[in-house]
């Protein structure tokens, strides 16, 4: 399962966040650094709405959502590449992550102590971002010999690599994540095989006080979290309320939806959170349903039918004849499998079909 990991300076709401995200208690949330030390690690179910319409439409007597995994990692300081804080213990988590939720701090309150003393969001975000790209030209300095090496050697991997190197330091001396040095395609498997710490998929979670999360995108910090987000790291950014969602946690599914209404807001910024984290691991979801199931896949995306096949088994994707495919909306629509049939839009699509997102697949094998 891939893994998200939750990252931020000291006290900005990162573990209320993922007790959020987990419905759990299981991290330490206190007004002062480092109150998480280890990791927290919990699965999170991906929300999504045409999952329980498919079920009602099957009378399917059990649904199974797709989930990824959110893992909080205790707060980066300013230094955290040369060891402060608790530094490269942590670096180290955030290079387990496949991807990278940064939660900033956008509320002002007396009562939390910031680590800088004041609340400046896109600061930072800098704070945290020069960290990782510190650890990146740390990490290749040590992996410019062994490359340098084996390119010598004549080894293609390394002659990659050391292409790569080259157009990165000078992107990474200059403050800019590798996420967003513009390399030719034929070197990103180079990229990943690096495994930076700034190449990794982000989003960015604006943390807002309760009262300010229905006008969110108004609040000045917020705007400047998004444009500078989208300009210097080419990443979105989604407003949350951390502690708002902690106390839905307590409620109950009808309670939260009548407690987030009296705020003027219609969803819960964790459940947006997620499917944009669910996305920027290049995921997307196909379904099988029926009376006995209604049933979520994960599948990256472009995954072809017989690859979405073999994530139920293998044998269906090594059998694989052909797979049985109608548009959720549209099988929502009309009510049913066999109208869809009837219609014209229940489709055969063969070993080289590219799986869209929300496809309601059954597939055909022999093994």
């Amino acid at each position: 399962m891939l893994r998200v990991g939750i990252v931020g300076l000291p006290n900005v709401g990162k573990s209320t966040l993922f007790n959020a995200l987990t419905r759990s208690r299981k991290a330490e949330a206190a007004n002062y650094p480092f109150c998480t030390i280890d990791p927290n690690v919990g699965v999170v179910n991906v929300p999504d709405p045409r999952l329980d319409a498919l079920a009602a439409l099957s009378k399917s007597q059990k649904v199974v959502p797709a989930a990824i995994e959110f893992c909080d990692i205790a707060g980066l300081v300013k230094g955290a590449s040369q060891g402060e804080g608790l530094g490269n213990k942590f670096l180290s988590h955030i290079r387990e992550a496949d991807a990278v939720v940064q939660v900033v701090r956008c509320f002002e309150s007396a009562d939390i102590h910031h680590v800088a003393g004041s609340v400046d969001p896109v600061r930072d975000i800098e704070v945290i971002s020069t960290e990782l790209i510190l650890a990146d030209l740390a990490s290749l300095e040590k992996q410019l010999p062994r490359i340098e090496k084996s390119a010598r050697g004549g080894d293609k991997e390394a002659k990659a690599e050391l292409a790569l190197l080259q157009a990165l330091r000078p992107h990474l001396d200059a403050g800019k994540p590798a996420l967003t040095c513009q390399i030719s395609d034929d070197l990103r498997p180079a990229l990943a095989r690096l495994h930076l710490l700034s190449a990794k998929p982000t989003l960015f979670a604006c943390n807002v006080a309760e009262a300010d999360l229905a006008r969110a995108h108004e609040l000045p910090h917020v705007q400047a979290v998004e444009k500078f987000v989208a300009t210097q790291h080419s990443a979105r950014a989604v407003p949350i309320s951390a502690q708002i969602e902690s106390d839905l946690v307590e409620l109950a599914p009808e309670e939260a939806a009548e407690y987030l209404a009296g705020l003027g807001v219609k969803e819960s910024g964790v459940s947006t959170l997620i499917r944009e984290a669910y996305a920027l691991l290049g995921l997307q979801t196909y379904f099988t349903t029926g009376e006995k199931e209604t049933r979520a896949w994960t599948i990256p995306v472009g995954a072809t039918a017989p690859e979405a096949a073999g994530v139920i088994h293998t044998d269906f994707q090594r059998g694989f004849i052909a797979a049985e495919t109608v548009a959720c909306d549209v099988l929502l629509a009309l009510g049913s499998k066999a109208k869809a049939r009837e219609e014209g839009k229940l489709r055969i699509e063969g070993k080289e079909y590219v799986v869209k997102d929300g496809d309601v697949m059954e597939f055909r094998f022999n093994v």
